[in-house]
C-alpha cells in the first residue's frame, strides 16, 4: 500500500499532535479567509426532519415514511432516522473502537498513512495534507468495507477489538443503507428495485474522523463545505459539530439525538434524480474544549458503474441535466485536480457550474 512507513513524517503533522503540543494558536496554514470562517453564534435546530423507520413495517404507515423522506430529500437533502434497527451498543462500541485507534501512538498510525486516494486503507490529516492549500483540523482513518471479507484483514489491527466492533457496525449500516435506498427510489416514483444489483455490489467506505480540541476554532474548520460523492452517507457522531446548509444558504447546526443516525444525500442521488433531489452541503466545526468523533459510512454504486439520470425522470420538460460518471472517474479526478476549485459533478447547464466552491469528498 502506498504511503506505508514513517519516511513521510517529515512533512506530516496531525491535528492531534498540534493539540497535544499545547499550541495556543493554530498555524497559519489552517487559517481560513474571513468569509469562509464558521459562525459561532448559530443555535441548534429543532426542526430538522426525523424519520421513524419502524413505521415502514406497518402497511398503513409506510406511505407516511415515504412522503417524509421525499419531503426531506427535496427540501434539504438530509434527515435523521430513529428505530433503524442498529442496537445502541453496536453504535457505541464502534465509537469506542474509533477513540481507541486515535489514542494509539502516532508511529503506529503512521504505518497506515497514505496520500493515495485509491489506497484501500488510509490514515491522514486535513483532507490530503500533502496537497491542501489550506489545512483542516481533522485526523482520519478510511477503509473500504464492502464486502467485509475482502477488506477486513487490511483494517487496523489495534486496538485489538477494532476489527470486530467496526465489522458489526459496518455490516449493520450497509444493510440499513440498502433499505433506505429502496425508500429514496420509491419516493422518486421509481421501482424500489431500480439498480438493485449495482446497489448490492456497490462500494462502502468507512471514514472515521477525529476533530481534536482547537485553540482558535473561530479561524478554522474540521471539514470545509462539501457534498459527498456517493449515493447516501450515514453518519454517527459523538457530539455536535456537523452543520448543513439549507436552501437559503444558511448554516444549521445538527443536534445529537441518542440512538439516531444522520442520513445525507450524495451526488449520485442528485444525478440519478435528474436534479429533483440535491446532495446536501455540510461542514464540520471544531471546539475549544472537546474532541469530536464521527463515523461516516459512504455508499456508492459499483466502482465502475456509470451513474446518470434515471430514464423515467427524463422527458421534454425535464431534459437530461447531468453527465454520466462513476466512482472510478471521481477518484481519477481528485488524484489529478485541486478539488478546492469546484464540484466534480457537473450539470450540463453552464450557469450551474460557475465558480462553485463546493466539492465532494472521499
Amino acid at each position: 500500500m502506498e504511503g506505508k512507513g514513517v519516511c513521510s513524517q517529515t512533512w506530516f503533522t496531525s491535528a492531534m499532535s498540534l493539540t497535544k503540543s499545547g499550541a495556543s494558536n493554530v498555524p497559519d496554514s489552517y487559517i481560513l479567509p474571513s468569509s469562509a470562517r464558521p459562525n459561532a453564534t448559530l443555535t441548534l435546530s429543532t426542526t430538522l426532519p426525523i424519520v421513524n423507520l419502524s413505521m415502514l413495517h406497518h402497511p398503513s404507515l409506510r406511505s407516511r415514511v415515504v412522503n417524509e423522506i421525499r419531503s426531506a430529500c427535496k427540501e434539504i437533502g438530509f434527515f435523521q432516522v430513529i428505530n433503524h434497527g442498529i442496537p445502541l451498543h453496536v453504535m457505541k462500541n464502534a465509537l469506542d473502537a474509533v477513540m481507541g485507534f486515535f489514542d494509539l501512538p502516532l508511529e503506529e498510525k503512521m504505518l497506515l498513512m497514505s496520500a493515495n486516494v485509491h489506497a484501500p486503507v488510509r490514515y491522514g490529516t486535513s483532507l490530503n495534507h500533502s496537497r491542501d492549500k489550506v489545512h483542516f483540523w481533522r485526523d482520519f482513518i478510511k477503509h473500504y468495507s464492502h464486502p467485509i471479507s475482502e477488506w477486513i484483514h487490511l483494517w487496523p489491527a489495534n486496538p485489538p477489538s477494532y476489527r470486530e466492533k467496526m465489522a458489526k457496525y459496518a455490516t449493520a449500516v450497509q444493510n440499513l443503507q440498502k433499505q433506505l435506498m429502496r425508500v429514496v427510489l420509491e419516493s422518486l416514483g421509481l421501482n424500489p428495485n431500480y439498480l438493485q444489483n449495482e446497489i448490492e455490489e456497490g462500494s462502502q467506505v468507512m471514514t472515521m474522523n477525529c476533530y481534536p480540541a482547537c485553540p482558535e476554532p473561530q479561524l478554522t474548520l474540521g471539514m470545509p463545505p462539501h457534498s459527498d460523492y456517493g449515493s447516501l452517507t450515514i453518519l454517527l457522531q459523538s457530539c455536535t459539530g456537523l452543520q448543513i446548509m439549507d436552501q437559503n444558504k444558511n448554516w444549521i447546526p445538527v443536534p445529537v439525538i441518542e440512538g439516531a443516525l444522520l442520513v445525507q444525500l450524495g451526488d449520485q442521488v442528485e444525478v440519478m434524480s435528474n436534479g429533483q433531489y440535491k446532495s446536501v452541503v455540510h461542514q464540520a466545526t471544531v471546539s475549544p474544549q472537546r474532541k469530536r468523533f464521527s463515523i461516516a459510512s459512504l455508499h456508492s454504486l459499483a466502482i465502475n458503474k456509470k451513474v446518470g439520470p434515471a430514464p423515467e425522470l427524463v422527458d421534454e420538460k425535464h431534459p437530461t441535466s447531468y453527465k454520466e460518471f462513476s466512482f472510478s472517474d471521481f477518484l481519477d479526478y481528485i488524484s489529478n485536480n485541486d478539488i478546492l476549485d469546484g464540484r466534480y459533478i457537473g450539470p450540463r447547464k453552464p450557469n450551474l457550474l460557475a465558480n462553485s466552491r463546493i466539492y465532494p469528498l472521499l
